[in-house]
């Protein structure tokens, strides 16, 4: 009964991080400037890895790979972050130097 109910849980979770990836490429393709693309892309994709990570944690075969499984989602977080941080630099950089 238990492991039933933690696959159902897995596979909405999992699917509803699936979901969230194709709504930030929905986005990056849809908005018009660079900004709101970056900023569509990076919180669903966050939002998408978080729910995926928590789907997969009770499939864990032990602890160690739940640790392992957050310290990955942890350091997507830091280094989708950090990118958007440097990418949103450039385009504000870019556009100072056109005016």
């Amino acid at each position: 009964m238990i492991s039933t109910l933690l696959d159902i849980w897995t596979v909405l979770a999992v699917c509803a991080g699936a979901f969230f990836f194709l709504a930030g490429t929905v986005g990056l393709l849809r908005f018009p400037d660079s900004l709101t693309r970056l900023h569509a892309l990076t919180k669903a994709d966050n939002l998408g890895l978080g729910l995926v990570v928590l789907g997969l944690l009770p499939q864990a075969a032990s602890l160690l790979d739940g640790i392992k499984l957050i310290g990955i989602w942890f350091l997507l977080l830091l280094a989708g972050a950090c990118v958007s941080q440097m990418v949103s630099r450039m385009i504000r950089l870019g556009e100072e130097t056109r005016q």
